[in-house]
């Protein structure tokens, strides 16, 4: 599932193409020809994200808004024609995106817009967010920290590799409770976030590893992989720790499968 920094890049992207415009909206598939019709032709408005959830605006006032989970399957592709019918299709004279296969493609009003953020965690790609707001639900809970990061009420965007990453590089043990977590490592999570998330919106894709664990400079190959970026822990199971060499562990924790280095995050 895409995480929080693919859906900054997508609303950067979109707006990129269609501000300014009164883009023609469609749905080749069908399923969302109704709500299409009543947006068809309004101004855009721009595009925001807010976690994993993309936003798009039509009217003078944002009066309509598109709201788009991409879940497991979904994907929205620029000038690159799909190869089954698209849910949405938005285009302005040479240009279009469309959208295929999402968990939730919906018209809402921004009543309703606000009631989807208001179930929301923090998401540390915005400006106005409070980790604050994430350390009181974590600090109650005796669910796991790795287990936390992937709840989306606990912070928005944080998916499966951001998970893994954050906790390898602040050596922290997956499994503390999140009622045993210090606070300063949540600060130190939180302000990881922060730094590393908006490379991957501005390079569109995950990098964790600092300069001296890079390809190059410890002389080994790059990272092969369909997710693409360097990264410690993730999907490098049996694989060794690229700081200590011992053996990347796996486990499944809250339905994803967890990599870290038991060597290296004893911290709690």
């Amino acid at each position: 599932m895409p995480e929080g920094h693919t859906l900054r890049r997508l609303a950067q992207d979109l707006n990129a193409v269609f501000a300014g415009t009164r883009p023609r909206i469609s749905s080749p598939q069908g399923r969302f020809a109704d709500s299409a019709a009543l947006v068809d032709g309004q101004p855009w408005a721009g595009a925001d994200s807010y976690g994993k959830h993309l936003f798009l605006g039509f009217g003078d006032r944002s009066e309509l808004v598109i709201h788009i989970h991409l879940g497991l399957i979904g994907s929205l592709r620029f000038d690159q024609p799909l190869a089954a019918p698209a849910r949405l299709r938005i285009e302005v004279d040479e240009h279009f995106a469309e959208l295929r296969g999402p968990q939730t493609c919906a018209l809402i009003t921004p009543a309703e817009l606000v009631a989807v953020v208001a179930r929301l965690g923090p998401d540390p790609l915005r400006a106005d967010a409070d980790p604050e707001i994430a350390w009181q639900r974590i600090h109650r809970s005796g669910k796991s920290i790795a287990a936390l990061l992937m709840d989306q009420s606990v912070i928005a965007g944080i998916g499966n590799v951001y998970r893994a990453e954050v906790l390898f590089r602040n050596r922290i043990n997956p499994f503390t409770a999140g009622s045993r977590l210090k606070r300063t490592s949540w600060l130190a999570i939180w302000s990881d976030l922060v730094q590393l998330m908006p490379l991957g919106v501005r390079d569109n894709r995950i990098d964790t590893v600092r300069p001296e664990h890079t390809p190059e400079a410890m002389g080994r190959d790059p990272r092969v992989d369909d997710h693409g970026g360097e990264v410690y822990v993730y999907r490098r199971n049996d694989l060794p720790c690229l700081v200590c060499g011992s053996r990347i562990r796996t486990k499944v924790v809250e339905g994803r499968n967890l990599f870290w280095c038991g060597n290296c995050q004893r911290r709690s």
